[in-house]
């Protein structure tokens, strides 16, 4: 069999399209940051746990966010155990194609894209408003949000367009920041023992806590706050060991990034008290500011200083996420069109090594996607953010579930490893947890876009059409998936 990172394709690539990318440009902790910038910690912490408490299970949030590490721990042995045998930067495509077959792999990979696009769409909406505020705070200049959107999109290219290692060297530093500030606040209150209850360790953990209310809006919003740590197998091509590297980086990313939401979102209810979280979470919602819910008691921490600082670190947070989301569209663009499912001209690539058509066409989608909305005037909060990241979570979502089934399959079929647990257990029992967060999204859509229901069930076939117009326009790939000997 060829190894990992043979060549794809079944022509020689000429001078413009050499087919790969840059081997051993990351390590472990270049590609976690990758990981940590999409999940945009901040922006999860100040824009998901205020709604997970207000209008989830309470105090019993954090235990949410356990549930969902344990779903995307147990996805993630499979996806581990898969990613030793295929390795591409078209990951999920590959991967449901190597055990589902090319239809559903060509259907999976327009899924990816749409959804990898949507998110980063979403977050131009969300970083635009916001920094467009914080200029008319800071100069009292009025920038329109999409102007500002727009010029990090330039700023964006450039970064994508400089190669793998200025990316992770960029969002290290911004990843770093808003770890940071909210990493302290959580150990601060931890080891003064919390706020004026006390920690309340089991009213945030225990099984009878984390049921009350609506644990099941908790959780999505958990998993929700999940996605992203698949780009571990994305640059799989450019790690250094990719059969070590990135399975390291991806249970190390689960870890980190569960941890830390349940720790984070635990020491914010501590904050407040347990009985009175909830109350405090649907007032900040209330008043039309949710991060007020987050920023206000790290504020009274630390002084009134941090309300200056947080805001920056949003939009940081948001940047960090656009560029990861950049990098990860544009390397399954230059995937598909090495193996023939798009134009072949999408797979060249330029001197440092980086996807340069790819990357072109990533950023025009963005400004396509992002302009019809600054034309109509509509709010950039409410309908780019709330609706794309809808889409984009549902979509993803599907990408786990099928991803799961696929590693069943396929190792039930080629008997390259063994292990049951590592290829059947943990896999079949990540699907039915993955396909029960699915079963919340969608019952869930309408609180989970903000928007009316009407909309939501547009926004939610937008997932299943894609799907299978990918599959109905699928044809041959240039050559089968390479696989690593076991």
């Amino acid at each position: 069999m060829e190894s990992p990172t043979a060549a794809r394709t079944d022509t020689a690539p000429d001078a413009s399209t050499a087919g790969k990318l840059k081997p051993n440009s990351l390590g472990v902790l270049g590609i976690l940051f990758f990981v940590l910038s999409a999940q945009a910690p901040l922006t999860g912490v100040a824009g998901a746990v205020p709604i997970a408490v207000a209008l989830g299970n309470g105090p019993g949030a954090p235990a949410a966010y356990v549930a969902a590490g344990v779903i995307t721990l147990l996805f993630s042995v499979g996806f581990v155990a898969m990613g030793r045998h295929v390795v591409d930067a078209g990951a999920f495509y590959m991967y449901i194609r190597a055990g589902l077959g090319q239809r559903l792999g060509s259907g999976s990979a327009g899924v990816a894209l749409l959804a990898y696009c949507a998110i980063q769409a979403a977050m131009y909406g969300l970083y635009g408003a916001t920094v467009s505020g914080l200029l008319a705070h800071h100069t009292g200049v009025d920038v329109p949000w999409w102007a500002c959107a727009l010029v990090t999109m330039v700023i964006v290219q450039v970064l994508g367009a400089a190669g793998i290692e200025m990316g992770a060297k960029v969002l290290a530093v911004f990843v770093l920041a808003e770890f940071s500030i909210l990493s302290v606040f959580a150990l601060v209150t931890l080891f003064k023992g919390g706020g004026p209850e006390g920690l309340g360790l089991a009213q945030s953990f225990s099984p009878t806590e984390a049921l009350q209310g609506a644990p099941g809006v908790a959780l999505m919003f958990a998993v929700a706050s999940m996605v992203g740590f698949e780009a571990t197998a994305i640059y799989g091509e450019e790690a250094r060991e990719p059969r070590k590297t990135v399975p390291r980086a991806t249970y190390l990313a689960v870890a980190v990034v569960a941890g830390f939401y349940a720790f984070a979102s635990w020491m914010l209810v501590s904050s407040y008290g347990a009985s009175k979280a909830g109350e405090a979470a649907g007032k900040a919602l209330a008043g039309g500011d949710s991060t007020s819910f987050v920023f206000a008691p790290i504020a009274d921490l630390f002084g009134a200083w941090v309300n200056d600082v947080l805001p920056i670190l949003l939009v940081t947070s948001l940047f960090a996420g656009i560029l990861a989301f950049h990098n990860s569209a544009n390397r399954y663009l230059f995937s598909l069109s090495r193996e023939g499912l798009l134009p072949r001209k999408l797979s060249a690539i330029n001197r440092r090594h980086s996807p340069g058509v790819a990357g072109w066409v990533q950023t025009t989608v963005a400004a396509l996607m992002v302009v019809p909305f600054a034309l109509a005037g509509q709010d950039p909060v409410l309908t780019l953010f709330s609706w794309g990241s809808g889409v984009a979570v549902l979509g993803i979502m599907l990408l786990y579930l099928l991803t799961s089934l696929s590693v069943v399959v396929f190792f039930h079929r080629g008997h390259l490893d063994t292990r049951p647990w590592n290829t059947r257990v943990a896999p079949a029992l990540g699907a039915l947890g993955i396909a029960g967060a699915i079963w919340l999204i969608i019952e869930n859509f309408t609180t989970l876009i903000g928007g009316e229901q009407s909309t939501a069930i547009w926004l939610e076939l937008t997932v299943p059409a894609i799907l299978l117009l990918g599959v109905a326009a699928s044809r041959p790939a240039r050559k089968a998936t390479a696989v690593a000997d076991g």
